[in-house]
């Protein structure tokens, strides 16, 4: 990243050609989903291997991220992290012909990729939920591990 003069505070600088640090990070991963060094279903790098890699601060770390998810780029699954939806720019909507020749208008990149994330984050909750309740019904009917 040659080139690139960092604004350092909040407040961006006179002349509003410097980027703010996590402008800087939240290019910089959006640049790496767009070249395929980031594919969808990929992680995201940890707050913690951004924080050294741009030499920023946490909070400017959950600001670019906050951004990118904002924008369809990326989205949050809890306790495992943040992960990219898709590689192509989330506010292009596709065009389709449907069965009549019309054109329709599909949802942006980004909003269906988020359902799609989300509709798979569903899915795995519901298959732990159920092996859990068989757990609990094995633990709470013994009489059944002994052939009752």
């Amino acid at each position: 990243m040659t080139g690139v003069v960092v604004g350092r505070r909040g407040r961006r600088p006179a002349g509003g050609g410097v980027q703010l640090t996590f402008e800087v990070i939240a290019e910089t991963l959006r640049e790496r989903i767009c070249s395929g060094g980031l594919r969808p279903g990929d992680p995201l790098p940890t707050q913690a291997v951004l924080m050294r890699e741009f030499g920023a601060s946490s909070l400017t770390v959950q600001k670019a991220m906050t951004v990118l998810k904002d924008d369809g780029w990326a989205v949050s699954r809890p306790g495992k992290g943040a992960f990219v939806t898709h590689r192509d720019h989330p506010g292009r909507e596709a065009e389709a012909d449907d069965q009549d020749g019309r054109k329709v208008t599909e949802p942006a990149v980004g909003t269906a990729a988020r359902v799609e994330a989300l509709e798979r984050a569903l899915a795995d909750a519901v298959e732990e939920i159920a092996d859990l309740r068989h757990r609990v019904q094995a633990l709470e009917t013994p009489g059944d591990a002994q052939g009752h």
